[in-house]
């Protein structure tokens, strides 16, 4: 197995230095108060024909109260259909790529001047659009990434990773990111090298959070035109009261090759107390593509119900049945099992 680290090195590199200094000329750092290790091994079965199995380490902690680190390795492998149909099952937040690679790996500092926030990150991060966070869809009761998340159809994909720097600044009310980045994309399908620009804002009203986000970056390895920019904008929505969540994005944008795609996706999560180690999942999705060289009109939507069930403290298994219209290439029906075994050790 080989560890690759893609994009630019030069850019990553001179902003682990930034943040170096960011922290030099604070206050000497007190001891840290909290480090944890986390590891996670799935194995998985999908009626598409396709077997994974995938590992993850991550380490992460606090310097200070307001300095932190994170950092994750993954490997992740699976068989791909004999005949001719396709799939993309198990792509929820990491590729399967069967090679070792390292996913994240930042500093961060958290100041809070008054009532405002700012926080700065630098390093490899995952791109800071709509609902980006691994968590938000590895491991949640969800096998597959949302269509508009999916790097053969989208401009935006959930394996975008960043080298560069993130800036946060705001109220806890209101926020606005902008990061400054090259690519470093850990799929199969990467974007070109170059410079990068995201900029999202965020709001909170009681129960509400809801955000837009813009992205310029450089177009798909697949792009007829080296040359080209692609550009994507995203509104994204959650609402959590008394044990559900709901959630959905929207995204605009131009993948690669000229195309353009518009789609959406909304889904529930569901844990009352009354269900024990159980939690529900519902996603309805509905993608909208136009091929630049037919110029022809295309569609795929898919309906997903499933759950998330708690065997055991370290132990998780995630049920998904799902059913799918507009693309003859993927099996309208399919039914995905996976089981999970995390440890931690703080």
């Amino acid at each position: 197995m080989r560890v690759r680290v893609n994009g630019s090195s030069f850019v990553f590199f001179v902003c682990l230095r930034v943040f170096v200094m960011i922290v030099a000329v604070t206050p000497s750092l007190a001891r840290a108060q909290s480090i944890t290790a986390e590891a996670a091994l799935t194995g998985g079965l999908s009626s598409d024909e396709v077997s994974a199995a995938a590992a993850q380490v991550r380490l992460f902690g606090d310097v200070t109260h307001d300095i932190r680190f994170f950092g994750e390795a993954a490997w992740a492998g699976r068989s791909l259909p004999e005949d001719d149909h396709e799939s993309d099952s198990f792509n929820a937040a990491y590729p399967y790529t069967n090679r070792v690679q390292i996913v994240e790996a930042y500093g961060e500092r958290i100041f809070r001047p008054h009532a405002a926030i700012v926080g700065i990150r630098a390093g490899r991060f995952r791109t800071p659009f709509g609902i980006y966070n691994a968590s938000d869809h590895a491991y949640s009761g969800f096998l597959r990434a949302p269509l508009v998340r999916y790097e053969e159809y989208s401009p935006l994909s959930n394996t975008f990773l960043e080298h560069g720097a993130d800036l946060v600044a705001g109220i806890p009310s209101l926020t606005v990111e902008a990061a400054l980045a090259a690519p470093a994309d850990i799929g199969e399908i990467a974007r070109r090298s170059g410079v990068d620009a995201v900029v999202r804002v965020q709001g909170s009203v009681g129960p509400f959070i809801a955000g837009v986000s813009h992205m310029r970056t450089p177009n798909s390895q697949l792009a007829l035109d080296a040359s080209g920019r692609t550009t994507v904008t995203g509104i994204d929505l959650r609402w959590m009261h008394a044990g559900i969540q709901l959630r959905g994005e929207w995204v605009t944008g131009q993948p690669f090759g000229g195309a353009t795609t518009t789609g959406w996706y909304g889904d529930a999560l569901i844990h009352r107390t009354c269900m024990g180690p159980v939690t529900a999942v519902v996603r309805i999705e509905r993608l909208d593509w136009t091929d630049a060289r037919s110029a022809e009109d295309e569609y795929l939507s898919r309906q997903t119900v499933g759950a998330r069930i708690r065997l055991t403290n370290a132990v998780a298994l995630q049920v998904n049945a799902l059913h799918e219209t507009g693309d003859e290439e993927y099996l309208p029906r399919a039914l995905d099992v996976a089981v999970t075994w995390t440890v931690r050790k703080p």
